[in-house]
């Protein structure tokens, strides 16, 4: 008979493990997190300062979704809704916001910083060795940028998935992740240099 709840668990979807969730099914739960704990922590360490951090925020994560999957409703997607309680999570750990809030690089510059009109930008992205710069240089970006593109590149969020967790417009995600992709190529293209 377990066998048989095991299976019904694995092929349940995510909505529906929620709603299990939700009436104390704690095998739902349970297969839930195994789901989506990979993605929560890269998630929630991309707006943390370092991997305890992000640890305590992935447990926050899901000891809210435990205690809130009755609130969790339809239309948004219940990966949107895990990265929402993630990224609420990991900001109430104190992240930092910009204070001396700048005026935006212009675009102009910020492509050629980024090696607009180079002979091939797609040069950047081979071999071990630019993964481990690419790395380097996500880390060096602002906590927002880095929320973006981890939101939309490496998890594969929606734009309306990652606008819905990140409380913007589409225009305006578009527009951020467009820039954040600028300044991380830009980055690449110093560090080469």
């Amino acid at each position: 008979m377990d066998h048989l709840l095991g299976e019904a668990t694995r092929s349940a979807g995510d909505a529906e493990l929620i709603a299990r969730a939700a009436s104390g099914d704690r095998a739902a739960f349970t297969e839930l997190v195994e789901r989506h704990r990979a993605a929560v922590h890269r998630y929630a360490r991309s707006l943390t300062k370092n991997d305890a951090d992000a640890e305590d925020a992935l447990q926050r994560t899901f000891l809210a979704v435990w205690r809130s999957a009755a609130t969790f409703r339809g239309p948004a997607s219940a990966r949107s809704w895990l990265f929402t309680v993630a990224r609420n999570a990991a900001l109430r750990q104190a992240r930092p916001r910009r204070e001396d809030a700048t005026e935006p690089e212009a675009l102009a510059e910020l492509g050629a910083r980024a090696g607009w009109g180079t002979d091939s930008p797609h040069a950047l992205l081979e071999g071990a060795e630019v993964r481990a710069r690419l790395g380097a240089a996500l880390a060096r970006l602002d906590a927002d940028d880095r929320e973006v593109i981890v939101l939309r590149d490496l998890e594969g969020l929606s734009g309306d998935e990652a606008s819905s967790v990140l409380g913007l417009s589409l225009s305006a995600l578009k527009s951020r992740l467009h820039r954040a992709r600028l300044r991380l190529m830009a980055s690449l293209q110093e560090e080469i240099r």
